[in-house]
């Protein structure tokens, strides 16, 4: 049995069986053919963040492949109400085949995973979101970028960590430019070097969106405010000036470059309205992959 709590936790190989199985599938979804392979199988989606692409995909995803999903927010079950991790996790895995959580500290997926007799994917938690690396990468098959370099501008979030993890352990080169003080975690830095060491990746971090963008063929970027730091919003905003990815910045990149964003877009602050709107394609292309990717998740998971 193996969990998705983390894109460190898997080889170059196997990251790349699960995109390829989400490519696969997804041909065969738009040729209307829907397989069964997750027959009868229950999926159980727990959420203590709210979410739409990350209920929608997975709910949706389950029910093409032939299954079922339970939607459990944190006010239906006993989790939030003070039952322990572990009990939640030993009741809920007796009763179901594959269990998502989107939540805050890794630390509580990571409990829950450890007392879970199914396998258990992270759906987003505060240090890593690597689902939407899956979906994010196969956009760049799709576009013929999957060995390009790519830059990603803004907070050193988990955004920021799954692309540090993605790149190093497929040798890409990535740039990563954050201001002062919202820098990658250093162990996650050191973890990720480690990992380059033996992919040949390139990883440099900067303060300067402009050393990280020039020459790149995919620049990618996140909300500055994300879920639970409403409070730190207006000091954020003061402090991230200059990290807008506009057409003055992108016009650093190759002229063909794409631009990514997990969604939701914020324009005006970490993207203009004008290069959102250009790389729409792109940027709804990757949000779709979320279902696609993630249906090539739980198949391999469970086969």
């Amino acid at each position: 049995m193996r969990h998705f709590l983390s894109l460190k936790d898997f080889t170059k190989e196997e990251i790349f069986e699960i995109i390829n199985v989400g490519l696969k599938i997804k041909k065969e979804t738009k040729n209307k053919i829907f397989q069964p392979y997750l027959k009868n199988m229950n999926l159980a989606m727990i959420f203590e963040k709210s979410s739409t692409r990350t209920r929608v995909s997975f709910e949706t995803g389950i029910n093409q492949l032939g299954g079922n999903g339970l939607f459990l927010s944190n006010k239906e079950i006993q989790l939030g109400r003070g039952e322990p991790i572990k009990d939640t996790a030993r009741v809920i895995s007796r009763m179901v085949d594959l269990i998502m959580i989107r939540t805050f500290g890794q630390d509580r997926l990571e409990e829950f995973a450890s007392f879970s007799k199914v396998p258990v994917i992270n759906g987003l938690t505060d240090k890593y979101h690597p689902v939407q690396l899956l979906a994010d990468y196969m956009t760049m098959i799709e576009f013929k970028k999957e060995n390009g370099v790519c830059a990603y501008v803004g907070d050193g979030n988990n955004m920021t960590h799954s692309w540090m993890i993605l790149a190093s352990k497929l040798g890409l080169e990535l740039r990563v430019a954050t201001p002062k003080g919202y820098e990658p975690l250093e162990d996650v830095k050191e973890m990720c070097e480690d990992f380059a060491k033996e992919s040949g990746a390139k990883l440099l971090y900067t303060n300067d969106p402009k050393e990280a963008v020039k020459g790149a063929d995919v620049v990618t970027t996140d909300t500055w405010v994300s879920m639970g730091q409403e409070e730190e919003k207006e000091k954020r905003i003061k402090d991230f000036n200059g990290y807008e990815v506009n057409n003055e910045l992108m016009s650093l990149a190759k002229k063909d470059a794409l631009f990514l964003h997990c969604l939701p877009a914020y324009r005006g602050y970490e993207v203009s309205e004008e290069v959102f709107e250009s790389h729409a394609d792109e940027i709804f292309n990757e949000a779709e992959n979320r279902l696609h990717a993630q249906k090539g998740l739980m198949v391999w998971l469970m086969n």
